[in-house]
């Protein structure tokens, strides 16, 4: 029998993220470029899967879009909303999986998942506090990367409380612990805590259950994930497949479509 071959691409604000699967179970493809919509991500990371893959557009028996720039995708046969793929990508991954935390670029989503399907979600997708650029911009005031922001966390000995709920108001709070000498390490301890206060507010209107997940690229700050935990009083999993848990549901469903097709 023909293996089908499925495609998932999750445009992100941020990011642009593909997956490719053989017979809804095996990634044999993907790419992820850091830059999202209304770029040459998503085109160069349609094309770097397939050449990981060593496979072309025809080859695939269904194509899914997913994420915010999801209309754009031309390629696609159709597109999902990032936040049904996320919670299928997470079930894939993770099938214990209850809660899914997905901190992006520009917003932040927590998905509540019952037999692997989302029955209800929050999302903050009107201010940058707690998300990804959020961090980008406290890197840049620090002058340090962003992924260096886990690794300087660690070294902290105390926190510092960094209390404005606005991106632009916990930007002079940094400036100003900056200008009294407060140590960086410190400062960025007290960031993560802030993002993770914004997240559990938004988790809790959900409601927490074990097991917990945490995706999206903020997922790889180990300092976020320590504070959420703290915050939480749960364990949050991650996944080196983090960021492309999106891409990953969208071929699970486009799996899905294609062996719809043929029956």
């Amino acid at each position: 029998m023909a293996d089908i071959i499925t495609m998932g691409i999750d445009v992100g604000s941020t990011a642009s993220k593909a997956i490719i699967l053989k017979n809804g179970q095996d990634i044999i493809g993907k790419s992820l470029i850091d830059v999202g919509t209304g770029t040459s991500g998503p085109e160069r990371a349609i094309k770097m899967a397939f050449e990981d893959a060593g496979l072309a557009a025809e080859d695939m028996a269904f194509i899914m879009g997913t994420g915010y720039g999801r209309n754009s995708i031309d390629i696609a046969d159709h597109n999902m909303s990032e936040l049904s793929c996320h919670a299928r990508g997470a079930a894939f991954l993770m099938p214990s999986v209850h809660t899914v935390i997905d901190i992006g670029g520009q917003d932040v989503k927590v998905i509540q998942i019952e037999n692997g399907a989302m029955v209800n979600f929050q999302m903050n997708d009107k201010c940058a506090a707690g998300t990804g650029r959020f961090l980008d911009v406290m890197a840049k005031v620090l002058e340090v990367k962003v992924s260096e922001l886990g690794e300087l966390a660690a070294q902290s000995k105390k926190r510092v409380d960094i209390s404005s709920t606005c991106t632009v108001f916990a930007e002079s709070e940094v400036i100003s612990q900056l200008a009294q000498g407060t140590e960086k390490c410190d400062i960025i301890n007290g960031v993560h805590h802030s993002v993770a206060s914004r997240v559990v507010g938004l988790a809790h209107r959900v409601g927490v259950r074990d097991d917990v997940m945490m995706t999206g690229g903020v997922a790889q700050n180990k300092g976020v994930l320590m504070a959420l935990e703290e915050e939480l009083g749960h364990i949050v999993h991650t996944f080196p497949l983090t960021q492309y848990v999106g891409a990953l549901g969208a071929a699970l469903f486009a799996f899905q479509k294609a062996q719809t097709a043929k029956a």
